[in-house]
């Protein structure tokens, strides 16, 4: 327990990891760019809703501390990139943040330092990318300096796994790499996997979340033949669960959110031009998934149409702006583009949502609004209800007791009602 870890990036990601480090014992220094997120750390507060500040203030008598200042990565005998792999405007894989991050670590990188990247990203990134800036101060990585590639594998509001309990993939550029990995990851979480290369476990995390890009892309179109057919897909999903072997349930939504489902898919695909490989499923999946908004905005046009009424002008309450239930997480929700097209469509727009109230600045968004609290009135107020994430907290009885139109994108009301449809 007498290394420091070094963890750079405080968010999603790391924080947890931060925690985990620091309740066995070790000493955690963590790195971010933020100066608001450095600050509120330092003051024992959390800017993470499932992340308590309670937890924040036990971490920091055990010797936690965050910095804006890179210079210190040397006093760490660890580095772990904890950074986001958003795409571009282009749909390609934005490395930005992990090439920034690491040209900023270069110059104080030492014999010994294990460097560990988590971010998402494409085959080859750790041996093409991180390998040649840390050799260009001279180490030779696998003998004096090591690198690992490591897939986080956060899910937020999830109640069932932790940081400890979620086995964690290890691939290390080289024998001794993978060996100092593993010992890392195994002081903090119960089961740590071994791969074979850097390039085995970028492309395990990869595998993940393709997996359910492409199905749930299949229940999103499955849902549009089953809505023309007058089938209740949801219904047919619960059924063929039932099944106990050959079938996973995925449910079908308004599109793609969070900051890998959506974008990690991506990463594949580019890379893949590079062999003269066409992904044609993969982004089979992605066009389907990306259609999604504009099926539930023609969904509440529709809706709106049969009660003589036009979405210009309309008063829309959206309901849930976090990517998924009962967390805070807003990175590439498709709630916020439902706001964003219905509002160019000429609705008048407000959100309720329990978990963010106030709408963020965001890289690409961008809305004045607060949320509005829910009460028979305030339901009542608006010509249409478009439920986009089911929070636990929301009083659905409630809402479909008072609203005019609900819009249902995530198969919550089970039974057919005169002011519910479903999307």
């Amino acid at each position: 327990k007498s290394a420091v870890i070094g963890i750079v990036g405080l968010g999603y990601v790391g924080l947890p990891l931060m925690l985990r480090f620091a309740e066995v014992g070790y000493k955690v220094l963590g790195f971010d760019i933020d100066q608001s997120k450095v600050d509120a750390l330092m003051a024992g507060k959390s800017y993470i809703e499932h992340i308590s500040a309670d937890s924040i203030a036990t971490a920091l008598t055990r010797g936690f501390e965050a910095t804006t200042d890179f210079s210190r990565a040397g006093e760490a005998d660890t580095l772990i990139l904890c950074v986001p792999t958003p795409l571009n405007k282009y749909r390609e894989p934005d490395l930005s943040f992990v090439l920034d991050t690491m040209d900023s670590l270069v110059p104080y990188l030492r014999e010994g330092h294990l460097v560990s990247l988590e971010s998402t990203t494409y085959p080859g990134t750790t041996d093409e990318e991180l390998l040649p800036r840390m050799e260009s101060r001279g180490f030779k990585v696998g003998e004096n300096a090591f690198l690992v590639f490591s897939p986080e594998r956060e899910d937020p509001g999830n109640p069932n796994f932790t940081t400890r309990t979620i086995p964690k993939v290890c691939g290390g550029y080289s024998e001794a790499c993978q060996e100092i990995g593993v010992a890392l990851y195994s002081a903090v979480i119960d089961k740590v996997v071994p791969v074979s290369s850097t390039r085995a476990a970028e492309m395990t995390k990869l595998l993940e979340n393709i997996h359910r890009a492409v199905n749930i892309g299949l229940v999103n179109e499955m849902k549009i033949v089953a809505d023309k057919m007058g089938i209740d897909i949801h219904e047919v999903i619960r059924a063929a669960a039932t099944k106990p072997f050959g079938f996973v349930p995925y449910y079908p939504g308004p599109g793609l959110g969070g900051h890998c489902i959506p974008i990690d898919p991506f990463y594949l695909t580019w890379k893949a031009r590079e062999y003269g490989v066409n992904t044609r499923f993969i982004e089979l999946a992605g066009e389907v998934n990306s259609a999604m908004p504009d099926y539930v905005v023609s969904k509440v046009a529709s809706a709106l149409n049969l009660r003589k009424k036009a979405i210009n002008g309309s008063r829309v309450l959206v309901l849930g702006i976090a990517y998924k239930k009962n967390v805070d997480d807003m990175r590439e929700s498709p709630s916020v583009f439902l706001m964003e097209k219905l509002r160019d469509l000429g609705a008048e727009v407000a959100y309720s949502d329990p978990h963010v109230p106030v709408f963020p600045k965001m890289r690409e968004h961008h809305f004045e609004l607060s949320s509005v609290a829910l009460s028979a009135e305030s339901i009542a107020s608006y010509d249409c209800v478009l439920l986009a994430t089911d929070h636990d907290k929301f009083d659905y009885e409630l809402i479909k007791s008072k609203a005019q139109l609900i819009v249902d994108s995530r198969g919550k009301y089970l039974q057919p009602a005169d002011n519910i449809v479903k999307a």
